[in-house]
């Protein structure tokens, strides 16, 4: 069973680049082109993690994360924020809202892909495959 990403970016690039990494990494990739498309398709995706852009038009980062985290529908799914941003206090300021990590664009590919699988628990799973077991 692939692991469900939902990416929530305006960037077309942004968006193009994770569904290159991520298909190729073995996730599942769905996309939203804002956070109130990202909002609103939440329940239908039921992905296993989330990654949104904090500047975005029509619900930015934060309100993403605040919202999702209110839900109540799936409000333990793990939040990473990709973004240019990168001062103390809106890492704080995530952190405070539910985010899970946050990673600064550029990314680097392997450092996403650890950052998604140990989010989720993939990490885990792959040492046990590559261990010579599976519990």
């Amino acid at each position: 069973m692939k692991t469900k990403v939902l990416a929530i970016d305006d960037s077309r690039t942004i968006r193009n680049l994770l569904a290159a990494t991520l298909e190729e990494a073995g996730f599942e990739y769905v996309s939203a082109v804002d956070g109130r498309e990202g909002v609103d398709m939440y329940e239908d995706v039921a992905p296993d993690v989330v990654i949104t852009d904090i500047n975005m038009p029509n619900l930015d980062g934060f309100g993403v994360i605040e919202e999702l985290r209110g839900t109540g529908i799936n409000s333990k799914v793990p939040i990473l924020v990709l973004t240019t941003e990168s001062a103390p206090e809106m890492k704080a300021r995530a952190r405070n809202a539910g985010a899970t990590g946050w990673i600064t664009k550029p990314f680097d590919d392997a450092s996403l892909i650890f950052a998604l699988k140990r989010v989720t628990g993939a990490a885990a799973y792959d040492v046990r495959i590559h261990s010579g077991y599976l519990l």
